[in-house]
């Protein structure tokens, strides 16, 4: 067995982009030792069922049924339960496919007998037969507020219902102060032999994970073995409205701009080389630079980054 399959790997993930390099990672090592810690922030209540949107497109794509073209939701997704709803004049600005309804169903009727957030995930995950460990950030509600200049509102209508039209002018996480880390994620943090920050929105999907309390403290007693990739490659987010929010909030979108928000706790920063000329200002915030391909089109893209991540 070769060193980067002993590797035990804890991972910081949001929706899509990130599971791009989980992919790699599951296909590059043994899942077993793969233990990845998703944003919750995301999550709503819409029709009386909680969703969890980056929780099911993680444990979806190491289940490898996710629709690759979207890379959300089910392969071979059908919408009559939307539709349906729609006749009655309910509100369908978030889509439900059929096959993923059975999921929100599942997980809010463990929830609404006792189970926790945690206890769900675990159940959806190795029924999908996923091997690597998946934990809720918090099994507290902490739904990421977008502050904007039409009112606050849930990060989902600010992104899907709105198409992030309204400016932001800040973001919260509700509820942050009384929450805590679901079980064994510190843990997950503590113990393994690295900790990868995946290409996610530094905003909205990884800082609602370190606002949690105590999880940003135990990153930084790690920081050494702490790698984080960058979701912003030529001044532009590959997903998503990284970039725009960045601007808006007065960061600037960049690679430099990025680091600043993790140079406290990451040890190594992987940018892309069309950004090799930030490296520089980059090792000025105290951390390592790794210029390597960042963008994941193809699987074999995936399992290169992830690859060379694990060989650090």
């Amino acid at each position: 067995m070769s060193p980067t399959k002993k590797l035990t790997v804890t991972a910081l993930a949001g929706g899509i982009g990130a599971s791009k390099l989980l992919l790699g990672l599951y296909t590059s090592m043994d899942p077993h030792s793969l233990t990845v810690i998703v944003n919750t922030g995301d999550d709503i209540v819409l029709h009386g069922l909680k969703i969890s949107p980056d929780l099911d497109i993680v444990t979806y794509t190491l289940a490898g049924v996710v629709d690759p073209t979207k890379g959300w939701g089910m392969r071979g997704e059908s919408f009559h339960f939307l539709k349906r709803l729609g006749v009655y004049g309910r509100e369908i600005w978030f889509n439900l496919g059929d096959r993923d309804l059975a999921t929100h169903i599942h997980r809010t009727d463990l929830l609404a007998h006792g189970r926790t957030l945690s206890q769900t995930a675990e159940s959806i995950r190795t029924a999908l037969g996923v091997k690597s460990r998946i934990f809720p950030m918090s099994d507290q509600p902490i739904p990421t507020i977008i502050e904007t200049r039409d009112g606050n509102m849930h990060f989902q209508e600010y992104l899907i219902k709105h198409r992030t039209e309204p400016g932001v002018r800040g973001i919260h996480f509700a509820g942050i102060k009384h929450a805590h880390a679901a079980p064994g994620v510190l843990e997950a943090i503590c113990d393994a032999d690295r900790v990868i920050i995946c290409p996610s929105n530094p905003l909205i999907s990884i800082g609602p994970i370190l606002a949690v309390p105590r999880v940003r403290e135990q990153l930084r007693a790690r920081k050494e073995s702490v790698i984080a990739v960058c979701p912003i490659v030529g001044g532009k987010s590959l997903k998503g409205p990284s970039d725009k929010m960045l601007i808006q909030l007065g960061c600037g979108s960049s690679a430099s701009a990025v680091a600043k928000l993790y140079a406290d706790f990451t040890g190594t920063f992987v940018i892309d080389h069309r950004d090799a000329s930030q490296a520089h200002a980059i090792r000025a915030l105290g951390m390592r630079v790794a210029i390597l391909p960042t963008v994941m089109r193809t699987r074999a893209q995936k399992r290169k980054l992830a690859r060379a991540l694990l060989a650090l």
